[in-house]
């Protein structure tokens, strides 16, 4: 029977990792342990403890060791854009980019690799997305009613997929089961409803693969609204956990909202629900919309 070694067994498989990818980048540069060590003015004791899987690096010593290696942190780490000469490649033909061309080159691979979504076809299902207040909800309801489609809450089909409530979810299985379960049930939903009002729920930006199906099926509907405004609405329906236990809730919520920002803003339109009643804010939308989703889109106004 092999005898195990006690050191090996015991190794940290992340720093395991972190050191195989350090060798290689060194191999890479053609640099021997000593000289990467000297021109990166680390100790090379350290170098070699990091290199076999042993040694617990500092930020600043792997800082250091990447402005020699000319690479990112992120490479040194093991991100996924990393991992082959194409990943490496094609970030830097998308390097220092402008958004509206990072959104083209998006727009290009979703057309190379997914299944290819008519226009016609994804204006046909409407998703509201924004933080817990903005909306979604009411709005989608009074839309879906008007223009005689279905109104569907993700995070009811999300319960029903996992036969649990969406806490229980979070408690059970944690933050990544729930988003493979919000992945699928979207898709789920894309199969069976060709058209529909759609409210989803505010993280759903927070993982890039479903929004991505979000955008490539569905014409996306940004609902915005002012930090009190949110946190007043959520009041106002009788649901005090913003509040409890939190006196930090309102900076909480808009450092929320400055994160997502930037991904709500690839929906298609944007809304302000801001100082608005649902009726207002249904005939503003209803206006705003008119145009994007023609009458042969199949969600003509009735």
């Amino acid at each position: 029977m092999t005898q195990i070694n006690p050191t090996e067994a015991d190794k940290d498989p992340f720093l395991s990792a972190l050191g195989e990818r350090l060798k290689l980048l060194r191999a890479r540069r053609g640099l021997t342990r000593k000289a990467l060590a000297q021109l990166a003015e680390v100790s090379e004791r350290h170098v070699a403890n990091v290199e076999s899987g042993v040694g617990n690096a500092s930020i600043q010593f792997l800082r250091q060791l990447c402005a020699v290696l000319s690479c990112t942190l992120a490479e040194m780490t093991g991100d996924q854009t990393t991992s082959s000469p194409d990943w490496l490649m094609i970030r830097e033909i998308l390097r220092g980019r402008s958004e509206d061309e990072l959104a083209q080159a998006r727009a290009a691979l979703g057309q190379l690799f997914d299944s290819p979504v008519s226009e016609a076809s994804r204006r046909q299902r409407i998703a509201l997305i924004g933080l817990r207040g903005a909306g979604k909800s009411s709005l989608g309801q009074l839309l879906a009613a008007h223009l005689n489609v279905p109104f569907i809450e993700l995070s009811a089909q999300i319960e029903q997929l996992a036969g649990c409530s969406i806490a229980e979810i979070h408690a059970l299985y944690g933050q990544a089961a729930y988003r493979r379960y919000e992945q699928r049930a979207l898709e789920e939903l894309i199969r069976h409803y060709p058209q529909a009002v759609i409210a989803t729920p505010g993280g759903i930006v927070s993982e890039p693969a479903t929004f991505n199906v979000l955008l490539s099926h569905c014409y996306t509907v940004w609902l915005k609204a002012t930090p009190e405004e949110h946190m007043g609405r959520v009041l106002a329906q009788g649901d005090r956990r913003p509040m409890s236990g939190n006196r930090e809730a309102m900076e909480d919520l808009k450092r929320i909202l400055e994160s997502r920002a930037q991904f709500y803003s690839k929906a298609d339109q944007t809304f302000d629900t801001s100082d608005m009643s649902s009726e207002a804010a249904f005939i503003s939308l209803l206006e705003q919309i008119r145009d994007a989703v023609p009458p042969q889109a199949g969600l003509a106004a009735h």
